[in-house]
């Protein structure tokens, strides 16, 4: 009968391992964990029943008060455990300490997580363990309660991975509002696109000008803006070349037009069309560079369109003399801008590089009522060289306040912003409806962002510092869009571990062969004095 007993207590310890075993080796077997939990406290509660006739001397005599003592230790540990797991069941917090902050979400992320008005669920597709994906999206869950995720092995449960037409695993399933977008990488990158996608919706339009030597978006070259296009795909916005002469209007489904370094001037219906476009609560963004010649006549009418929103667009050079740009790798000709207080540069605390700008000024009191804010501005070491037929003559900046340069801090970036003057048509769905706007849809307004610069986003300048995410921001602040102004989440990155074989085997017996005989032998040496 003992060694039954016996048995029975040695059962209660192996289903408690195993409980604990699976918990964390096996997190899609967490049922059973607590199931193994449950069935090894429950034996353990009979053994300890079975041996009333050795636990009741401890409560006798003199051991009463030592038995007491014990007693009152374990449950005054038991409740602080309790204590503990109630309020962090309530109130948790995370601490990221790698030095990537590879298990932190971006500010944009948690921007979005934060503004989630209905629920969000994100179906996990994976074969083998689930862990990985647990981890990451245990962030998703920790940022907003409207976060659920659904984990299902495709091998097990073929039907539900057909019925979502998953073809490749790991496949993250977002479904929001009706929506569904899918990822096909763990990467936070890769989800929060899926996830602005199935939380906008329809993707935003962007426009960009042709017919006046201006950027090219599919071009590759250093000068080209494909790289600013495809970023763009990764705040929702699709883009596409816009020929005003031909179109005479913008298109109604434009969200952002821009300009981006025209070479010659608009035309004046090209203008009428761009004014039209304003007046119906447009948005518009002017990235006008230099003349590449002293001779070179400036676009009159496009900066005169400029004017009517409250820009002052200098005929100059700015010149930096501050020495950040040697630390990019240019010269003066690279002014380093920082930003100031505007929505378009919240949380934005990193360097941007134009190189070969020129200013712009908001004018003061403004124009027309409209009353132009600055949004980057150089250090007080630059200045606007004003003698440009000298500069490209010579290549050597002199400052020289009397002859017309201007002292910096000098304004290379500004925005306005307007009430619609005329009630916009209403946008369509795929199916030609109209359907009634969204109650927090936000109110129709004009924006305008001129920047005196366009190399600031071609492919040779986008690496710099905080370009890409500069241009970024003014796209997301004309679109109305200030949820998505925020640090964007980064490129995964790789960190291995590179070791020698030497090294290899050097850690292998001192963390599996000589620190634990070590303790091995210390307890023996312990045993022997208790003895």
């Amino acid at each position: 009968m003992k060694r039954l007993i016996g048995l029975i207590g040695w059962l209660a310890v192996l289903l408690i391992v195993a409980a604990v075993f699976l918990r964390f080796a096996r997190p899609d077997l967490q049922p059973w964990s607590q199931r193994l939990a449950i069935g090894g406290l429950i034996v353990m509660a009979l053994y300890a029943a079975s041996q009333w006739r050795d636990i009741l001397p401890a409560f006798q005599g003199r051991n009463v008060k030592y038995g007491s003592m014990a007693v009152s230790s374990v449950v005054l540990v038991l409740a602080i455990l309790v204590a503990i797991n109630w309020i962090s069941s309530r109130e948790n917090k995370r601490w990221d300490v790698t030095a990537a902050g590879q298990f932190s979400l971006s500010d944009q992320t948690k921007k979005i997580l934060s503004g989630l008005k209905q629920p969000l669920a994100i179906h996990v597709f994976y074969q083998g363990s689930p862990q990985d994906y647990r981890d990451r999206l245990a962030e998703y869950s920790y940022q907003s309660k409207e976060v659920t995720a659904n984990y299902v092995d495709v091998d097990r449960n073929p039907v539900e991975a057909q019925k979502y037409g998953i073809t490749t695993v790991p496949s993250f399933v977002l479904e929001y509002a009706g929506r569904t977008e899918k990822a096909n990488a763990p990467d936070e990158q890769t989800i929060t696109n899926a996830l602005k996608k199935v939380v906008e919706g329809q993707a935003k339009k962007v426009y960009f000008t042709q017919g006046h030597g201006e950027r090219d978006l599919t071009a590759s070259t250093p000068q080209g803006f494909s790289g600013i296009a495809d970023a763009l795909k990764t705040d929702n916005f699709e883009t596409a070349p816009l020929q005003l002469v031909q179109a005479g209007k913008v298109p109604d489904d434009a969200t952002v037009v821009v300009i981006a370094g025209p070479k010659t001037d608009l035309l004046q219906p090209e203008v009428d069309a761009l004014k039209a476009y304003l007046a119906r609560g447009g948005k518009l963004a002017i990235l006008l560079d230099p003349p590449d010649k002293a001779t070179d006549p400036e676009p009159t009418n496009l900066i005169a369109l400029a004017h009517d929103w409250g820009f002052d667009i200098g005929r100059n050079i700015v010149i930096d003399a501050s020495g950040l740009g040697q630390l990019l790798g240019t010269d003066a000709s690279v002014p380093v801008a920082m930003p100031v207080q505007h929505p378009i540069t919240d949380n934005f605390r990193v360097m941007t590089a134009f190189p070969l700008a020129r200013s712009v000024t908001p004018i003061d009191g403004g124009t027309n009522g409209h009353v132009a804010e600055k949004v980057l501005q150089t250090r007080p070491e630059s200045w606007a060289e004003a003698d440009i037929k000298d500069l490209y003559a010579t290549g050597r900046p002199e400052r020289n306040l009397d002859k017309g340069d201007k002292a910096g801090p000098i304004t290379i970036a500004a925005a306005v912003t307007a009430p619609a003057t005329v009630t916009p048509p209403a946008p369509k769905a795929a199916d030609g409806s109209t359907p009634a706007p969204a109650a927090d849809a936000p109110k129709p307004e004009t924006r305008v962002v001129v920047v005196g610069d366009s190399d600031f986003a071609s492919n040779s300048a986008l690496g710099i510092q905080g370009n890409r995410e500069i241009f970024l921001n003014m796209a997301n602040w004309l679109a109305q869009q200030e949820d998505l102004i925020a640090i964007r989440p980064k490129d995964p990155q790789s960190r291995p571990l590179t070791m020698t074989d030497d090294q290899g085997r050097m850690i292998f017996w001192l963390t599996m062969v000589i620190i634990p005989a070590f303790l091995f032998g210390a307890g023996v040496r312990m045993w022997w004095k208790g003895r």
